[in-house]
């Protein structure tokens, strides 16, 4: 991208992103700060293995969630979208590189799992993957349930907690989610790092549904699992 400007002071603008981000209103608890930061780390750490440029990727990952939509509200699908063009809007104003921009909006309008945009370049596809990486692994169990717990979500399904003959229903059940998506974010992944990365917190999380299986006197048998291993 010989022709865009790099862009120089990381921590000036980094700090400008922060601060346009403590004055959005956010609605989901799963996607606060620390998601936000958590984010941005994976996405540093996966461009350092790929060429993608920090130029797109930083703001994106940033901002990607600077408009967030309730999971149960009937634009949960447009979230990133709307992100895309506040975050435009923003970065209009503060006068970020505006060569950089048009990437920058595709990046965080492709990030989203429920939305319907496909990451066509390497830095969306950077951006979507260190979002998803945060839906797993220690942190990915953690947000699965603080998610449920806001809905009103009961934990499992006592007669088959573990969808074993019915379809995943992560609309009642916060367990379900896992089988519903979470299980399936490694092979959605789109670079090399961050399918391996997500296929080492897929297997965190495996082992914490072997063990509820156990607590709860359902231990899961082997081929529960396989369609997702």
């Amino acid at each position: 991208m010989p022709d865009r400007p790099p862009i120089s002071s990381w921590p000036d603008w980094e700090a400008r992103f922060a601060a346009f981000l403590r004055r959005q209103a956010a609605t989901d608890a799963a996607h606060d700060r620390a998601h936000i930061e958590r984010v941005v780390a994976n996405a540093r750490r996966l461009m350092g293995e790929t060429d993608a440029a920090p130029e797109v990727v930083v703001p994106a990952a940033w901002l990607h969630d600077c408009v967030v939509v309730p999971k149960d509200h009937p634009r949960r699908s447009e979230a990133s979208v709307l992100a895309a063009e506040a975050a435009l809007d923003f970065l209009s104003e503060v006068d970020y590189p505006a060569p950089w921009h048009p990437d920058i909006e595709h990046a965080i309008a492709a990030h989203s799992y429920s939305g319907d945009v496909s990451p066509d370049t390497l830095e969306a596809k950077v951006v979507q993957d260190a979002d998803r990486l945060d839906a797993l692994g220690a942190v990915g169990i953690a947000r699965c349930f603080m998610v449920g717990g806001s809905l009103d979500h009961a934990l499992y399904d006592p007669d088959d907690p573990f969808c074993a003959d019915r379809s995943p229903d992560d609309d009642t059940y916060a367990v379900d989610h896992f089988f519903e998506k979470l299980l399936r974010l490694p092979e959605t992944m789109q670079t090399e790092a961050g399918r391996e990365e997500a296929e080492r917190r897929a297997a965190v999380m495996r082992n914490f549904l072997d063990q509820l299986g156990i607590e709860i006197g359902a231990p899961p048998a082997a081929e529960r699992f396989a369609p997702f291993t």
